[in-house]
């Protein structure tokens, strides 16, 4: 059957975050919000009639992990990035976000120095302070339109740190890194015993072109030294069921982490988690791929547009998911008048650069474009009229 993403819904009063804090955000609630990594696509019906399903029991008490759902994601990893992941290498998470402020907290020392590569994710940068651990930057650059990592830089800053966080494919702009760049990464944190957390949320929404390469994978050295989290949540945009999972291969590295998460108790999952998740793994890739053909069309809509309306706009495409990064220095303007442009001129809700690394990216905004293409097409009007009136 085919999906129709072109529909647009109304998710306004459903505590959603999205839309819902806009007021307290941005200062006005009459934006288009084209920030919070979510999809404006409904969830899948076979997601949703799953869930129905399991309410029909009306009980709702303690649950053990279905062992139908380890098998649902073994065969998803085997499928899509050759992972043979038995299960004792598998662990929910109740969240990306969540696990690697786990993994910080049972891996290092207060103190400890961990390397993130920005611009990045926020939480990159927020979680290792907030664990009081010490962030060390190893800024990336744009070459070619996409983002490279400098290994000059990346191997001097990685000296004497305990972990990497890496975002595989990077958010924001969804680039995906490849063998070679992996492998690169692999050999340096090896030889200084650099611990590699692998955020790879967004592998299943790698474009048309382009092909997901799990960190995991690439050499036996990865293997050893890396604890890998994926999800239904973005691709599936079951964001709030909380359904995550941890693969870590070696067994001394999985000893450390899988037991300090269970002696804590705070990985245990839910039961709608899990019905969620594995009705997305056993019968969602016929919806993930229409879903990624539309992301690809609304990627070249954005190309389209920006070429022939804002022509100044410097811009990072998405080689996965849909999330792209907009330079707008060309322009002129300060960071403060870049935002009340959009916000109040535009009147469309972006995510500020300056969350993903600092000063250094001021002129510089995200922008969600997993949304039908009417709402895209509008928001890029609004921000072409406002910029170039």
């Amino acid at each position: 059957m085919k999906v129709d993403f072109d529909e647009r819904i109304m998710r306004k009063h459903t505590d959603c975050v999205k839309y819902d804090m806009l007021q307290t955000l941005y200062g006005r609630d009459d934006l288009l919000p084209m920030w919070v990594a979510d999809m404006d696509f409904r969830s899948p019906d076979f997601v949703m009639e799953a869930l129905r399903q399991r309410c029909d029991h009306e009980v709702l008490g303690y649950s053990t992990v279905p062992e139908s759902y380890v098998a649902a994601v073994r065969q998803w990893l085997h499928d899509h990035y050759a992972i043979d992941a038995a299960p004792e290498t598998l662990h929910f998470i109740p969240g990306i976000v969540a696990g690697i402020a786990y993994a910080l907290l049972a891996l290092t020392a207060p103190g400890d120095a961990v390397l993130v590569p920005p611009p990045v994710y926020p939480p990159f940068l927020n979680l290792p302070v907030a664990c009081g651990r010490r962030l060390v930057s190893s800024p990336l650059h744009i070459a070619d339109g996409r983002f490279e990592l400098d290994f000059d830089d990346f191997g001097r800053k990685v000296k004497g740190c305990k972990v990497f966080i890496l975002s595989n494919p990077h958010n924001p702009a969804g680039t995906v890194w490849g063998t070679e760049v992996l492998s690169r990464i692999a050999t340096i944190c090896e030889r200084e015993g650099v611990t590699v957390i692998s955020d790879e949320i967004h592998a299943d929404m790698t474009l048309p072109g382009h092909r997901h390469v799990s960190y995991s994978t690439v050499t036996d050295a990865a293997r050893r030294h890396s604890i890998t989290f994926m999800a239904p949540s973005k691709t599936f945009n079951i964001a709030g069921l909380g359904s995550s999972t941890c693969y870590v291969a070696d067994s001394a590295l999985r000893k450390r982490f899988f037991d300090w998460l269970d002696g804590l108790g705070v990985a245990g999952g839910n039961i709608f988690a899990f019905v969620g998740a594995e009705a997305a793994f056993r019968q969602g890739e016929p919806w993930r791929r229409q879903m990624v053909d539309y992301l690809f069309e609304n990627v070249n809509s954005l190309r389209q547009f920006l070429t022939a309306r804002l022509p100044r706009v410097k811009c990072v495409l998405p080689e996965a998911s849909y999330l792209a990064w907009l330079d707008f220095s060309a322009y002129g303007l300060s960071h403060e008048e870049l935002r009340d442009l959009f916000v109040n001129r535009a009147r469309v809700a972006l995510n500020d650069g300056t969350t993903f690394g600092g000063d250094a990216y001021r002129c510089c905004f995200r922008i969600n474009i997993g949304c039908p293409k009417s709402m895209l097409l509008e928001a890029l009007e609004r921000m072409a009229k406002a910029l170039e009136p």
